[in-house]
């Protein structure tokens, strides 16, 4: 694969793929602009060399067309951010515009949410083609979404002269030294609702890391394989005999699988009342929403002495408050270690979230953008975006 700083991009009108699929507030307003902020370097990297930048990305997943999903409040933001270079919106580039024809060098055009077209997803040729002749040469800097096989990541490498942004080549780098060489010990705590997502990677895993920290609803998969009983919480019943082999797969390689030994439980994700109980205790009416203190200085324990930590997925619901101290207490112990000289990897919406939350950000060695596509280049596949670009 080639990346921007390794060929000679100048006076070009390029397509560049960008994840701007930023998090919002309740009124639809931007609540982090991490994701438009980690673009600026490619971007900036391009201006420098005067040429035309046309970006696509998308935001949330939209059926159909809609105020709440555009990138109106995303132009503006990233206006901000780039004073001095003109910012163009088009909602529609399907139809007819002058932005396109008078466009100048150093100027940006913004394309509405590309997924308000039905061609992105399916990766449809006509409208690949369409999307193509807007420019010369493509760009993908959204390692984000590389495990999709969308006409924006891999359909328009086929008809384009195509390269790695900045970001995508960090990423890339960052994620392939951990996979070749990671040091010793390498723990991967993994949290989140489903195992579903999940299942592949910890599989892997088990074959890989000297410890695996499982917490928030994953674990309770993994704690009803063992036969406990778990309430109201979050379970992936169709999932329990797939923890069970894990677990003797894990136990069959020498690796730690670790399970919650206590947790905080509540009546509800809302409720402000919560307590803490051993796992053997958890009544019928419980829900697990957090890991307890014995787990989380055991967990503390294994990555304060890690080389190499791997992140994703909160250990509870901790957005509520009531919840949110075993999460928090984990990012804390991950910047510690880190500070203390091991290699880390956050990746995850929520577990980025958590991490920007405890204030700890600045001590992670690498915070992923992505979520799903990190999980499953970790877990050894080939993410189709990547590939697309591979050979170029």
């Amino acid at each position: 694969m080639k990346y921007i700083d390794e060929a000679t991009i100048a006076h070009k009108t390029v397509l560049v793929r960008v994840d701007f699929n930023v998090s919002l507030n309740p009124n639809n307003s931007i609540a982090d602009d991490a994701r438009i902020k980690q673009a600026l370097p490619t971007l900036e990297y391009l201006l420098k060399h005067h040429n035309k930048l046309i970006l696509i990305a998308h935001l949330g997943e939209p059926e159909k067309r809609n105020p709440a999903d555009s990138l109106t409040r995303i132009a503006k933001r990233l206006q901000e951010y780039l004073p001095h270079n003109k910012i163009h919106f088009v909602e529609d580039f399907t139809t007819p515009t002058h932005a396109f024809l008078e466009q100048k060098e150093n100027e940006i055009i913004l394309l509405e949410n590309i997924r308000f077209y039905p061609g992105e997803t399916k990766n449809d040729p006509l409208f690949t083609k369409h999307l193509a002749t807007l420019g010369e040469i493509y760009v993908d800097d959204a390692f984000s979404v590389c495990h999709r096989k969308h006409t924006s990541i891999v359909g328009l490498p086929t008809l384009l002269p195509s390269y790695g942004g900045l970001l995508l080549k960090k990423e890339v780098i960052y994620l392939s030294e951990i996979i070749k060489n990671p040091k010793k010990p390498y723990v991967a705590i993994i949290g989140g609702k489903k195992i579903t997502t999940k299942i592949k990677f910890i599989s892997k895993l088990a074959s890989l890391a000297d410890s695996i920290l499982l917490g928030g609803g994953l674990a309770n998969t993994f704690l009803a394989a063992l036969g406990y009983k778990i309430g109201k919480s979050i379970v992936a019943k169709e999932e329990i005999d797939v923890a069970k082999q894990l677990l003797s797969l894990a136990k069959k390689e020498k690796r730690t699988i670790l399970l919650p030994k206590d947790v905080v439980v509540g009546k509800s994700t809302e409720s402000k009342q919560s307590e803490i109980k051993k796992i053997d205790h958890i009544e019928k009416d419980d829900r697990v929403l957090d890991i307890g203190p014995e787990t989380q200085a055991d967990f503390g324990a294994i990555i304060e002495q890690a080389k190499t930590i791997v992140w994703n997925g909160p250990m509870g619901v901790f957005e509520m408050p009531a919840f949110a101290k075993g999460t928090l207490d984990i990012a804390k112990a991950v910047a510690a270690a880190t500070t203390a000289g091991a290699t880390s990897i956050v990746g995850g919406g929520d577990s980025v979230a958590a991490v920007h939350q405890s204030g700890v950000s600045s001590k992670i060695s690498h915070i992923s953008t992505g979520g799903g596509a990190s999980l499953e280049f970790l877990g050894g596949a080939k993410l189709p975006g990547v590939e697309a670009l591979t050979n170029k």
